[in-house]
């Protein structure tokens, strides 16, 4: 059979037999700006994917993020078996929906909720959905009490140090001022000091970051919480905390449960986590919980008609696959306390010995070193050195082999300070460390043997710090809203 020249080979007009890089298609691209007219044999249109593909990083080497990047191959087989299973559809999938429950119970009993089995949760599609939540339920929970006092409601803010962009989306569009402590002195994070400064009769909740994105570290929810109750005794301002997990939520109840951050402080109200991040679901896992039912004000939820079912629902997104859900129940079946254990005290173990290495090299201070006492399983540094190329040098060449490094600066007041981390996740093992160092002291004598003539800023060098970037100073007395 034959074509007229700029013709495409339609699905029918392929040989099952053919080598794959002689069809038409193959020799002739790709479509990338106009929908083609027609299709085409599934094994070329997933060559054609595939290929390009091959152009992505290696998520494993990707150190940058926080998410899962390896899990067991019956997470793989669940996933493939939920493919079509979606989680708002609880009358048609109800046994998906019960380990839903299932979940949200065996989280709130881990972080000391009251009541386990009565509490308020909901899985998300990731821990910025579940972090926004939080902060609507803070919103409302303010606003009703403001009212029903017969005062106005219509200027609430929230108090956060160095935040995951997420609380910036958040401020923006749900109209609520952010109050974004600066950083000073040798400071990382929001400290119990900020308080009395920052808070007044219009803030909703005080953000407290359990796991930073900047750094790592955990910023100290007891001492805020402390240093809130009193602002309540001097002010009568009653102010709740949400913490923000999302790296924390899985690893210190495990590693460290002596920690308290979490509902054992009465002043905690919610928790967002990610369960694809160190709860180790694949990507698009996420969770809000209350401390009790009361916390999750009636108006945030929506009682629907679906599919011939009457459902409660208070998220974000309505649609979306359970098969995230149903992968983190199998991690906490297939793990148990002492796994979970397990698996993060490696982490901590490979963190540790990376931090040693990076500070023995000389040019670097590691501001965090995958300590349980001060943050999750990943390493920070500054480098300190007198040296002829910068964070963003190091981390372009680390990329010529295949290693994501971020560099970045810190943010409000200290955004001159460029900074670099490596998570250290699951299926980071001590021999890819040892590649890594091995690499960085490769990368290293390089750049001192051919240093750039002109060394690279933070928009040439790229990479993905999940949002960390400079941010503004906070804005006090109730001026402009984030």
């Amino acid at each position: 059979m034959t074509t007229s020249a700029g013709a495409s080979m339609g699905r029918h007009e392929s040989r099952n037999d053919a080598d794959v890089y002689t069809e038409q298609l193959m020799r002739h691209g790709a479509p990338k700006t106009g929908f083609p007219d027609r299709g085409t044999e599934a094994r070329l249109a997933y060559q054609l994917v595939h290929d390009e593909l091959m152009l992505d990083g290696v998520a494993r080497m990707n150190l940058a993020t926080f998410c899962t990047t390896w899990a067991e191959p019956e997470v793989h087989k669940l996933m493939d078996e939920s493919l079509d299973k979606n989680m708002i559809d609880k009358d048609e999938y109800p046994q998906t929906a019960e380990l839903e429950r299932r979940c949200v119970r065996m989280l709130a009993d881990l972080w000391h909720a009251p009541d386990p089995a009565g509490t308020a949760g909901t899985s998300t599609t990731g821990s910025s959905e579940a972090a926004m939540l939080g902060g609507l339920a803070a919103k409302f929970a303010w606003r009703e009490r403001r009212r029903s006092e017969g005062r106005p409601a219509d200027r609430p803010n929230f108090v956060c140090g160095p935040v995951q962009v997420c609380w910036e989306k958040f401020a923006r569009y749900f109209d609520v001022e952010i109050r974004q402590v600066p950083l000073s002195g040798d400071t990382y994070f929001l400290t119990p000091d900020d308080i009395e400064r920052y808070c007044d009769e219009n803030t909703v909740m005080v953000v407290c970051n359990f796991g930073q994105t900047f750094t790592g570290l955990f910023e100290d929810v007891k001492g805020i919480s402390d240093a809130l109750d009193r602002f309540q005794e001097r002010t009568g301002h009653d102010i709740r905390i949400h913490v923000d997990a999302a790296n924390g939520a899985f690893a210190a109840p495990f590693v460290n449960p002596d920690l308290v951050w979490d509902f054992r402080l009465p002043r905690v109200r919610s928790i967002n986590a990610s369960g694809h991040k160190s709860g180790l679901a694949p990507l698009g896992a996420g969770w809000a919980i209350w401390r009790t039912e009361e916390d999750l004000p009636e108006d945030l939820v929506f009682r629907v008609d679906y599919l011939g079912g009457n459902e409660a629902t208070f998220n974000l997104n309505f649609s979306r696959p359970g098969g995230q859900v149903v992968a983190q129940y199998y991690d906490f079946v297939r793990l148990g306390r002492e796994g979970y254990r397990l698996v993060h005290s490696a982490l901590y173990e490979t963190a540790q010995h990376l931090a040693e290495r990076i500070s023995a090299l000389g040019p670097f201070e590691v501001i965090h070193g995958g300590d349980p006492d001060r943050g999750i399983s990943a390493v920070a540094w500054r480098m300190t050195g007198d040296e002829p190329f910068t964070p963003y040098d190091l981390a372009d060449r680390l990329r010529t082999r295949g290693w994501l490094v971020p560099a970045y600066p810190l943010s409000a007041d200290r955004q001159d300070e460029v900074v670099q981390r490596v998570l250290v996740r699951h299926g980071f093992s001590r021999d890819m460390a040892d590649l890594l160092l091995d690499d960085l002291v490769r990368s290293i004598e390089h750049l001192r043997r051919h240093p750039p003539a002109t060394s690279l800023d933070q928009d040439e060098a790229g990479g993905f710090n999940h949002g960390a970037r400079s941010a503004p100073g906070p804005s006090l007395g109730g001026g402009g809203r984030g």
